[in-house]
């Protein structure tokens, strides 16, 4: 127990745990009508932060060597959890085939292989041999593996189709380029592949219809306002009607109104806006934010290039995530159907980010100092 203790950081621990409880709330708030089962979703989401918690707790004391020797099974399993879902056992739901069904249970497995990609590519970008003084352009020669590691579970995404999964990945890989060092030319050729490559499914029309409409919506929610634009343009209202300082828990009309899909969700945060208002849901980012924060200063002083990347990943990931799901509720970002960390209801989602937090403390727990001879070398 005291092992655990010494392990945990309380600059993640304390907003995780608030965060965790507010999103509680909030979800009770949005599916505690007759719609809705009631009481169902509020006891599956305490359980799913009871056991994310327990699992931070667990992940905050493992070695960085027990991290990097699980990195490579981790991103396999990931991966095969991905090819699952196009088999039998997938369960499509909107439109996208990201779920497994066994025994009546859901589980997405898009969600633990962000966390698994990370460890993966900081695996790949951040061996020993990153330390070794006079080796320059080493990112750059690890960069086809980076991106053939990266592109599995991104082309496994897509095939569900999940576009809003598949950006996160990209934006992951992307940043742990970064991190890594690698080149800004090769960067830049990559953006420029990448932006071809979007282009090229458009003139082509792979993308799928709801994928297009959604993207379409998003220039203008308001052409459609009954259809393809409803769910961006109630999100919006349902955001502004809270005003500074919100109309209270359980009494916001919209939310109680059941006006936007899928509120418990991916809309989370149209019910802390409306019922927290502007103060209340600033608060929650601030929260989100200060994690966020103490990863980048666990990441800044990591003890190798491999937790340095794990920390840093995992940053990129919360942020971009975070980002996405907000943007796409005050209608900055197309509606691409990504959970807001740690606040959306979901057991896949909750978990993994919860191991994320411990992984991080697991980073800082585990760092060694750095010998006075190395640091004048460096």
């Amino acid at each position: 127990m005291r092992r655990v203790l010494r392990a945990l950081d309380w600059r993640i621990c304390v907003p995780a745990l608030v965060l965790c409880t507010a999103g509680v709330v909030l979800v009770w708030s949005s599916t505690r009508t007759a719609i809705h089962d009631t009481g169902a979703y509020l006891t599956r989401q305490v359980g799913y932060g009871l056991a994310g918690l327990a699992l931070m707790a667990a992940l905050a004391t493992v070695s960085r060597w027990s991290l990097r020797a699980w990195s490579v099974p981790a991103y396999l399993v990931a991966c095969l959890g991905l090819a699952a879902v196009l088999t039998p056992l997938g369960v499509t739901v909107n439109g996208s085939r990201s779920w497994l069904g066994i025994g009546g249970l859901q589980f997405q497995p898009s969600e633990p292989a962000k966390l698994a990609l990370v460890l993966a590519l900081a695996a790949v970008l951040g061996s020993p041999s990153a330390d070794a003084p006079g080796l320059p352009g080493r990112p750059a020669a690890r960069l086809p593996a980076a991106l053939g590691v990266a592109a599995v579970p991104v082309g496994l995404v897509m095939l569900q189709p999940d576009l809003g999964t598949a950006l996160i990945l990209a934006a992951i890989t992307a940043g742990m380029l970064v991190i890594a060092g690698t080149p800004w030319r090769w960067l830049a050729l990559l953006a420029a592949a990448a932006a071809g490559a979007g282009a090229l499914a458009w003139w082509l029309d792979l993308l799928k219809p709801h994928q297009v409409e959604r993207l379409l919506t998003f220039a203008d929610p308001s052409a459609d306002p009954q259809g393809s634009g409803y769910n961006a343009v109630q999100a919006l209202q349902t955001v502004g009607s809270g005003g500074i300082l919100g109309r209270g828990l359980f009494r916001g009309d919209q939310t109680g109104g059941h006006f936007v899909p899928e509120q418990h969700t991916d809309f989370i945060f149209t019910v802390a806006g409306e019922e927290l208002g502007f103060a209340g849901a600033t608060l929650l980012l601030v929260l989100l934010w200060g994690i966020l924060w103490r990863g980048l200063g666990i990441a800044a002083r990591a003890a190798s290039p491999y937790e340095r990347l794990v920390a840093g990943g995992i940053v990129c990931w919360l942020a971009v995530q975070s980002a996405i799901n907000v943007g796409m509720v005050l209608g900055l970002a197309p509606i691409v159907g990504v959970p807001l960390p740690l606040l959306s209801y979901g057991g896949s989602a909750t978990l993994t980010c919860l191991a994320a937090a411990g992984i991080l403390m697991s980073v800082r727990a585990d760092r060694r100092p750095v010998p006075a001879l190395s640091l004048a070398a460096r």
